[in-house]
């Protein structure tokens, strides 16, 4: 029973594109390990970017201060 966890920034990401998600980790896991989709779970975790961290900081002020520099 494979249980697989996606988990991404809470940044719009649309219905169709965690569907694909869904769709698209469940074929993988039918495709390289023969598991029946039937018994494949799949977790999409919507993580707020102020509960990200990368690089020793929030990834909320990381992609503001990329904003800020794309608009100077």
């Amino acid at each position: 029973m494979p249980y697989i966890l996606i988990q991404v920034t809470d940044e719009g990401v649309t219905k169709e594109q965690k569907a694909a998600l869904i769709a698209g980790a469940t074929d993988l896991v039918v495709n390289v390990l023969d598991k029946d989709p039937e018994a494949t779970f799949v977790v999409i975790d919507e993580v707020n970017t102020d509960n990200w961290g990368h690089g020793g900081e929030v990834v909320t002020k990381r992609r503001q201060r990329a904003a800020d520099r794309r608009k100077a």
